[in-house]
């Protein structure tokens, strides 16, 4: 049985209803003024200023899924979201960004909307994603970098960094380097490295002078992984733990989590991986 099989059984992964059609988005928001993508109470959430766009937009209710959370202050250049729509709602692509873009806050963005197949799911068709962290090196932090990037200044060992980038690449149990989002007791999500262990297929350090950029390419995330991976690894470069602290931490599943943690304002979420035969 597929996975999609699997989840269709379990109530998960939903073909499209009878008259209505599948539109797939990509995102662009600036975390800044949200309270993440997840919708909330009250609202504040990014998902909530898209079901109220397309509401406004067409007249239709709407529930817009997206590929996966992203935390309050966290930024997304690619985040991909589904939501079905009827078919008696004839738009072009650009007609739909046109209309959903004139409903939307300006720190939120379709950058592209197309009719996917009718069972495209965003999240469980997702092979893999690409995120990247900004870090502000120069003395004086820019007001224009304020809440788009974690302000370093000082000494960086700098091949220290590049070699725990390196480190990471590869498939490990990362439970030490993610955060428990609280849906089960810490000692049973310990016991379950099927769930914690992720695959890592890039990890790169770009220096761009005044900004450092570190991109990761893997198969997953975990809850806050990719924050307390870069605090981890600025915690050392910076002198302040050994670089043996991240060998012990990927290899031994035992002892106590990071205690490092990169702020929100630096993370991007860059893109989402699908299958070809995911795409529209």
């Amino acid at each position: 049985m597929s996975r999609s099989d699997a989840e269709s059984r379990l109530g998960l992964h939903h073909a499209v209803a009878p008259g209505f059609k599948r539109l797939r988005l990509t995102v662009a928001y600036c975390g800044t003024p949200w309270r993440g993508w997840q919708s909330q109470t009250g609202g504040g959430g990014v998902q909530n200023e898209l079901n109220t766009a397309i509401r406004r937009a067409v007249g239709v209710q709407a529930l817009v899924q997206g590929s996966g959370r992203t935390d309050a202050g966290v930024h997304a250049l690619g985040q991909v979201a589904h939501c079905d729509v009827p078919e008696t709602v004839r738009m072009s692509a650009e007609a739909w960004c046109n209309a959903l873009n004139a409903c939307l806050p300006l720190s939120i963005r379709i950058t592209e909307a197309t009719v996917a197949e009718p069972t495209f799911h965003c999240r469980f068709d997702a092979i893999g994603k690409v995120y990247r962290y900004r870090i502000w090196r120069p003395r004086l932090l820019s007001p224009f970098e304020a809440d788009r990037a974690w302000h370093i200044h000082g000494p960086l060992d700098i091949e220290a960094l590049r070699a725990g980038l390196q480190h990471l690449v590869g498939t490990h149990n990362f439970v030490r380097l993610s955060a428990n989002r609280g849906d089960l007791p810490e000692t049973q999500r310990r016991a379950l490295p099927e769930k914690t262990t992720r695959t890592i297929h890039r990890a790169e350090l770009r220096d761009l002078g005044d900004v450092l950029e570190l991109e990761f390419e893997g198969d997953g995330f975990l809850y806050k992984m990719v924050r307390m991976i870069v605090g981890t690894l600025m915690h050392i470069s910076r002198g302040r733990a050994n670089p043996d602290w991240l060998t012990d931490l990927l290899e031994n599943p035992h002892g106590l989590q990071s205690n490092q943690t990169a702020p929100s304002c630096g993370l991007y979420l860059v893109s989402v991986k699908y299958p070809e035969n995911a795409s529209t």
